[in-house]
């Protein structure tokens, strides 16, 4: 063999887009949405009957009088009737919903160097994007720390970081503004990689070891959990984050580890507050009265 890759970044068909996230035979989860209407209908079905003729030309159907498409990230366990957490069969994709400045933060996922290319790109209206990479190895509690991880980092919805999660699929048009805008799916990368995002983060994965063996290390340096938490509230505080957002999620982050983790999370943002503006209060400089013009240069 030698060793170069024979993959293609392309743009794909639904069809296309739906068998490179699932298996033929993989449960999931396909979501018609037509907000005009208030009309929300969701079948759990085979990929491979989700990519075939018939569905697809439902789903066109469907797209046409209004509503919305969308396939679920991760497949569900076989004979489930809805997709909940507890239903889900394994964790396949880890994706951030980028709408302010998406462009920007999509810039910088390409360019940071600090977590893997992207597998897939979504253009889902002018403008905005979903970005999607192949995962494994990941159960509930990883997966959705690295969900919550990447949205905290790169400006993601942070209501998109469940694995229940359903994104748009593409090839259909989004019907949630006035503009008519076609989705599209660009495959970029056929690989799985290291994810590393900022350890400090309540919100921040384990680390994800090699693609095809699915372990975990905590990287070096790791710091303690409280350790962890008070970098993490000093950072968000330093780039202007609200503080009840902060308490939100450091509550959330260490709920099953706190005895009262709303407290806990009270008093280090409360202590990093007040030790922020002690620090600003230091570095400010000392304003010393000028000495009076008549009196420059006499001797004392």
């Amino acid at each position: 063999m030698s060793g170069i890759s024979s993959f293609t970044p392309r743009f794909l068909t639904a069809p296309e887009y739906v068998f490179a996230l699932h298996e033929p035979s993989d449960e999931v989860a396909v979501l018609v949405r037509n907000r005009m209407r208030q009309q929300t209908t969701q079948r759990i079905l085979p990929a491979e009957t989700i990519a075939s003729a018939p569905i697809q030309s439902w789903l066109h159907e469907q797209n046409l009088s209004g509503a919305d498409i969308f396939i679920g990230m991760n497949p569900v366990r076989e004979g489930s009737r809805n997709r909940t957490k507890e239903h889900i069969r394994e964790i396949r994709h880890a994706y951030l919903d980028l709408d302010e400045e998406a462009g920007a933060s999509l810039q910088q996922i390409r360019t940071s160097g600090d977590i893997p290319q992207p597998n897939f790109v979504l253009d889902t209206s002018p403008g905005k994007h979903q970005v999607v990479w192949r995962v494994e190895g990941f159960d509930t509690d990883q997966a959705e720390s690295l969900l919550r991880a990447l949205a905290s980092q790169y400006g993601g919805d942070p209501a998109a970081t469940d694995i229940s999660r359903l994104l748009r699929l593409p090839g259909f048009t989004n019907r949630k503004y006035n503009e008519a805008f076609i989705v599209r799916a660009h495959h970029e990368t056929d690989n799985l990689h290291d994810f590393r995002v900022h350890e400090d983060s309540p919100e921040s994965p384990r680390h994800l070891s090699d693609s095809q063996q699915g372990s975990r290390k905590l990287p070096p340096g790791h710091r303690s959990q409280s350790e962890a938490d008070w970098a993490y509230v000093k950072r968000a505080l330093a780039r202007g984050d609200d503080p009840q957002e902060i308490m939100r999620r450091i509550a959330d982050y260490r709920a099953q580890e706190k005895a009262d983790p709303q407290y806990y999370a009270q008093r280090t943002v409360t202590k990093a507050q007040l030790e922020t503006q002690h620090e600003a209060a230091r570095s400010r400089p000392i304003e010393i009265d000028p000495v009076p013009t008549n009196d420059r240069g006499r001797d004392q």
